[in-house]
């Protein structure tokens, strides 16, 4: 594959870059689309949380991609994501936090970032829009255990700064995705940033909950969590820690 040409829209304040790019993912938009906004009147977490931020307080953007891969491994396209906005704050902050499974990046029990995956298909053709937000200095909403990089670090690095190098980050691994061999290295990358390995965990699901110790992700992805012996791999659902974790060299 030839490298990504990123395309980045800039919006002072918008309601959500995940629909606007959604929208323009739908319109047919080419591979490398970005939104980014200073602000977001009704941005968006999993299962229609909301994720609030002030302005120019987070790093809040979009990221179109359209990989070659089957629909169950789609996982992992978000796993890109997230190892990518990983290694560009360990980059420019030193802060280096892990992942929780499947969608977190926390910094011992507090979050620093999340991701908001949505598909879009278009005859036949899959495109996967990544949201990612990151606390740069506003430590989140209140009721969340949360944190930022400036808590963390004493450093103060900007929206744009944080994104192209997450984009720097992002462009090998989204390579990876188009063979077996580099999806199993992302694979693996993931794996190993996952603090959710070998913790107990609770998987809850729409309509109940399993209790069980994480072993593993799979070759799409998915959780494995021993589960009353059983292995049993997991493509949704929150999984908390039922015993808190420790980030080392955070």
């Amino acid at each position: 594959m030839s490298s990504i040409v990123w395309r980045i829209e800039h919006f002072v304040e918008i309601d959500s870059t995940n629909t606007w790019l959604a929208q323009k993912a739908l319109e047919g938009a080419p591979e490398g689309l970005v939104g980014v906004a200073d602000f977001q009147t009704k941005g968006r977490g999993r299962l229609e949380r909301t994720w609030e931020s002030p302005a120019d307080a987070s790093l809040l953007c979009s990221i179109l991609l359209r990989p070659d891969v089957d629909p169950d491994q789609l996982q992992l396209v978000v796993a890109a994501v997230a190892l990518a906005a990983r290694a560009a704050l360990v980059r420019l902050s030193g802060v280096r936090p892990g992942l929780k499974w499947p969608n977190d990046l926390v910094v011992g029990s507090a979050k620093i970032a999340g991701l908001l995956a949505e598909i879009v298909s278009v005859d036949e053709r899959l495109a996967v829009v990544v949201g990612v937000g990151i606390n740069l200095t506003h430590e989140g909403p209140s009721g969340v255990a949360s944190t930022s990089v400036r808590a963390l670090s004493g450093v103060t690095i900007t929206a744009p700064a944080l994104l192209d190098i997450l984009l720097d980050e992002l462009a090998p691994r989204r390579e990876q995705l188009e063979s077996a061999s580099g999806r199993d290295a992302l694979r693996a990358e993931y794996e190993r940033a996952l603090l959710t390995i070998g913790q107990e965990v609770r998987v809850e699901r729409s309509d109940d909950s399993v209790t069980g110790v994480a072993t593993s992700v799979d070759a799409t992805g998915r959780l494995v969590v021993l589960v009353d012996g059983v292995e049993t791999s997991f493509a949704v659902g929150d999984v908390v820690h039922v015993r808190p974790s420790v980030v080392e060299g955070a």
